[in-house]
């Protein structure tokens, strides 16, 4: 079967706004939708109560979000396109292997400090693994962003295969996903290990010869 290019455009279940009222409403939304997701998580979190703390009415909040999925949706597209541009910013000068060794790892740490602050990224992650949809643009997320790595990987050996190193790339990525989601399922002081053990293993292999 075929993996989902990194640039298909995934159709979200949402309503986009086209006018400004109407954006700051949507904003208004998905903020009541994150707080509320941060207090009780997104299974428990009902339409009515995103309305009432959004301050609109409900057929307001159905006029662009048709169910909860579809905030959670819109929550996880943020997400995305905010990490993108974070791992593109942090990669796109490295020339060297001490520059992707630093970059690499500090992006990791970002992440990590990312899902242990943030419980509203931890819970749209997890829900992703149950909805096939979500999963799909998860997974052309972490295409992605892995195509940010594999271009360094280009740059540092010009002489090596590249479907060869799209594939380690893409592979450290998605296994960096899963060793994040491991480290905020335990203890802390077993998480930064985890975590630590991970940039070790990963950077052996981003960086060898």
């Amino acid at each position: 079967m075929e993996g989902t290019p990194a640039n298909e455009q995934i159709a979200s279940p949402r309503r986009a706004p086209s006018q400004q009222r109407s954006r700051e409403r949507v904003e208004r939304m998905l903020a009541a939708a994150s707080a509320l997701i941060a207090e009780q998580g997104s299974d428990a979190m009902r339409m009515g109560e995103v309305a009432e703390r959004a301050g609109v009415s409900i057929g307001s909040l159905y006029q662009f979000f048709p169910d909860k999925r579809a905030i959670v949706w819109a929550l996880a597209e943020r997400y995305t396109v905010e990490s993108q541009a974070c791992i593109s910013a942090a990669l796109k000068d490295v020339t060297d292997a001490e520059g992707l060794g630093q970059a690499f790892s500090e992006l990791v740490d970002i992440y990590y400090r990312l899902f242990l602050a943030e419980p509203v990224m931890r819970d749209i992650w997890s829900g992703t693994q149950a909805d096939k949809a979500l999963r799909r643009l998860e997974l052309a997320d972490s295409r992605a962003n892995a195509e940010f790595l594999g271009a360094v990987l280009k740059r540092l050996r010009p002489g090596a295969d590249p479907v060869s190193l799209e594939t380690t790339a893409f592979l450290v990525w998605q296994m960096g996903e899963a060793a994040m989601r491991l480290a905020i399922s335990v203890e802390r002081q077993e998480g930064d290990r985890l975590v630590a053990a991970y940039k070790r293993m990963a950077l052996r292999e981003l960086l060898a010869e």
